[in-house]
């Protein structure tokens, strides 16, 4: 009877290990959309409130680069464009004194106009001289030629002083450039979260010199995590994108954590299988990667093994 029982109890173990085995379809590891956030600007980090597994949110601000010596120089030009304009010069205070000449030109020639035409009536009714005639004319003459003479002048000095004004607006241009660059600069001296997810990898710490491009930390979102698995050939013609399927995970206690998935990428191109990778079938040699998103419960770690089950 005891010899039985062994029998039975060695045949059920068997058939449990058998089940195992054959418990999932593919396997693989779960892994995420990794960023690494670098530095966009150059000097002494003076501060990165940024730790490992520290959740943050996109728009955050984590820190900032020092930016003095890029203030300091935009206050510079801004003080070079300050007293660039006070050469500015004011044309039409500076023309002011043409304008007034024209006024007394325009009110003599007016004045001349009309005696001229009163004269050629009284000519015409004999009662004033040619020589009068000819000699309003002349003034007439002459105002217009005055008046002629200041609208030249006018528009000389107008002209000189809108030529200064273009060459000291040219010469600002460049300066209001640069302080659109140095504001760039700035606001890139503020380092600024870019997406939300959670802190893996933190590369520097306050005080360290940080350039341009140099990474600070790494970031992943979480929430949801991929399982990189993989198929054969077999089973590559049975699964399609968006297909729901289910995901095992050990839970440490001997048994599975169950979770829901969607594949929501396959692969067009076999691969040999990775040594890491076992398949249902163990003489597979080349195999199909698909990506299965999972939402995590905060359980799923990148790295971690993980099976799937059709």
């Amino acid at each position: 009877m005891k010899t039985l029982t062994i029998i039975f109890a060695g045949a059920v173990l068997l058939a449990s290990c058998s089940g195992n085995k054959n418990a999932y379809d593919a396997s693989g590891t779960f892994e995420a959309v990794e960023t690494i956030v670098p530095a966009e600007a150059s000097g002494t980090i003076e501060n990165l409130r940024v730790e490992e597994g520290q959740i943050l949110k996109q728009g955050d601000l984590v820190g900032y680069i020092d930016s003095v010596q890029l203030y300091l120089k935009k206050k510079q030009l801004e003080a070079q464009i300050k007293a660039t304009g006070t050469k500015m010069p004011n044309i039409t205070a500076q023309t002011q004194v043409y304008k007034q000449q024209l006024q007394v030109a325009q009110t003599r020639l007016d004045g001349a106009l009309r005696e001229q035409k009163r004269i050629q009536n009284l000519v015409k009714a004999d009662a004033a001289t040619t020589k009068q005639l000819d000699d309003i004319s002349t003034e007439v003459d002459e105002a217009q030629k005055q008046l002629l003479v200041i609208q030249q002048q006018d528009a000389a000095q107008t002209s000189q002083l809108q030529t200064q004004t273009s060459g000291l607006r040219g010469d600002v241009l460049p300066m209001v450039v640069q302080i659109e660059q140095i504001n760039d600069q700035l606001s890139k001296s503020r380092i600024i979260n870019p997406i939300d997810g959670t802190v893996l990898v933190k590369y520097v710490e306050p005080n360290e010199m940080a350039t341009a491009g140099k990474p600070l930390y790494k970031i992943a979102d979480l929430s949801t995590i991929i399982l990189r698995a993989y198929v054969t050939g077999d089973q590559f013609a049975k699964i399609k994108l968006n297909q729901k399927l289910t995901v095992l995970v050990d839970d440490g206690a001997g048994k599975y954590k169950s979770y829901e998935g969607i594949i929501e990428w396959i692969s067009d191109k076999a691969e040999f299988t990775p040594k890491t990778i076992q398949t249902k079938d163990e003489r597979a040699n080349l195999v199909y990667a698909v990506k299965v998103r999972v939402k995590n419960d905060g359980y799923l770690k990148i790295g971690m093994y993980g099976e799937v089950k059709f």
